[in-house]
């Protein structure tokens, strides 16, 4: 029994339905299949998800729909038109969503999430319908009636432990199950959606209720690269990695899943096959717990921007007790998180997203370490870059940081920082954004040149 995911890219269009429609009848194992909302059907478009929150915004503002309304049901009907549905269909979402707007009783997180949500679940809708006027025994799963109950976090609902073994009950079901993904119902009720890029969640959470053989999670692409496309062309695919690996490579920046999404299925030791819609046939790449194709320590190159580093030196700071949880307690006052925490004898570097700061935050952070830390010198680095370089690989294979190094230093870019992990999954180094780009090549043409992985 397989769990498949499709997201708002393979289902922006009828044309793109169709597609999906193949790919399932086309394995009989394929039990549930979780959706998303529309996505976009040219790089101009606007994501249904969009639309729908620029709606509730709208409403709670003025009262009134407005353009939003009709430009929402615009998209579900020329999906419904392509694909010969007739009207019933579209009334019927028509009728939902206009009730969804009329619910003023809620407050307004609540209301924000419930329209937010509306995409996935009448896009479940719509599938279902199509799915059945193809002759084939399908039926939409509303997330409430199969127990999917997450916690009161709206944008960030958790999954509660209950929800697997209600969700384990879909299996006495006939036919194919199309579930809407990005959100489930809190106990009170309510939805409450999971964090954006959400339906890989859903996907996860349901793979791992139903105890499935596997987790197909189907894109745009024809697997996950060794690196950033947009940085190196037509860079080496990977046919298989391990869900630590994928969830170092999703930190730093690989957007092919939500860096949360594989935790549920990883719990239940699901293998994660992710796939083309455009093109099925290909192999793309598997996640597993654990990979025997060993080809070489590193299995992927990923990077960030955003960075900055509040450096601190201290004379003695390893014997002066309490002194690292005295500075992170400053910065928990001004309820910022850190990423890394690399350290010296005399030194300390905490590297945090730069967004999180402003000029007077930084000046304020600042004073309070050189006063209450007695701090012999504290300075912020801006416009960084992490670059990570991961591989399971890494821990029976000597040198590969002397590598790594070597080729930046001859490709001209300065480490302002390195940090490895005990696991030795994962390398970080830290450059100037302006040299991110160059550095990935560096690297890339180190580890995957004449390498097959």
């Amino acid at each position: 029994m397989k769990v498949v995911k499709f997201g708002g890219s393979s289902l922006a269009s009828g044309e793109q339905l169709e597609k999906v429609y193949n790919i399932v009848v086309s394995d009989s194992e394929r039990k549930v299949v979780v959706v998303s909302a529309p996505g976009k059907r040219y790089p101009d478009d606007i994501k249904v998800t969009d639309l729908l929150i620029a709606c509730a915004e709208h409403m709670l503002e003025t009262g009134e729909a407005g353009e939003y309304f009709d430009a929402v049901i615009q998209r579900y009907s020329s999906i419904a038109r392509e694909l010969e549905l007739g009207d019933e269909i579209i009334e019927i979402i028509t009728d939902s969503f206009m009730q969804l707007l009329a619910d003023t009783s809620k407050s307004r997180d609540h209301f924000i999430e419930s329209v937010k949500a509306s995409g996935e679940d009448n896009n479940a809708k719509l599938v279902a319908a199509y799915f059945q006027s193809r002759g084939v025994e399908a039926s939409y799963i509303n997330p409430k009636d199969a127990g999917l109950f997450v916690s009161d976090e709206p944008g960030n609902a958790q999954v509660l432990p209950e929800a697997y073994e209600n969700l384990y009950e879909l299996r006495k079901k006939s036919g194919i199950l199309i579930f809407p993904g990005f959100f489930g119902y809190t106990k009170e009720g309510d939805i409450a959606t999971f964090s954006r890029s959400g339906s890989d969640i859903t996907g996860s959470i349901v793979a791992n209720g139903i105890k499935a053989e596997v987790y197909e999670n189907f894109t745009d692409v024809d697997a996950v690269y060794s690196v950033n496309p947009s940085i190196v062309k037509n860079p080496k695919e990977i046919r298989e990695l391990t869900y630590r690996e994928m969830r170092e490579l999703s930190y730093a920046g690989f957007s092919v899943f939500h860096d949360e999404a594989l935790m549920p299925a990883f719990h239940a030791e699901i293998p994660v096959h992710v796939k083309n819609t455009n093109n099925p046939e290909a192999l793309g790449t598997r996640i597993v717990h654990q990979r025997k194709n060993q080809n070489g320590p590193v299995v992927g190159i990923a990077s960030d921007g955003g960075f900055c580093s509040i450096y601190v030196s201290k004379y003695l700071m390893n014997r002066e007790i309490g002194f690292g949880r005295k500075l992170l307690q400053i910065l928990e006052e001004y309820h910022l998180s850190y990423e890394h925490l690399p350290s010296g004898i005399d030194d300390i570097s905490i590297i945090l997203r730069q967004d999180q700061l402003n000029y007077v935050l930084e000046k304020d952070i600042l004073q309070r370490i050189q006063t209450e830390l007695g701090a012999d010198e504290v300075k912020v680095q801006h416009d960084l870059s992490l670059i990570m370089v991961v591989g399971e690989g890494m821990r029976c294979n000597v040198g590969t940081m002397a590598r790594a190094a070597k080729a930046l230093a001859a490709s001209g870019v300065n480490i302002e920082m390195i940090n490895q992990g005990s696991s030795e999954v994962s390398m970080m180094f830290g450059v100037i954004e302006a040299d991110e780009k160059k550095a990935v090549k560096a690297l890339y043409e180190e580890f995957f040149v004449g390498v097959t992985v």
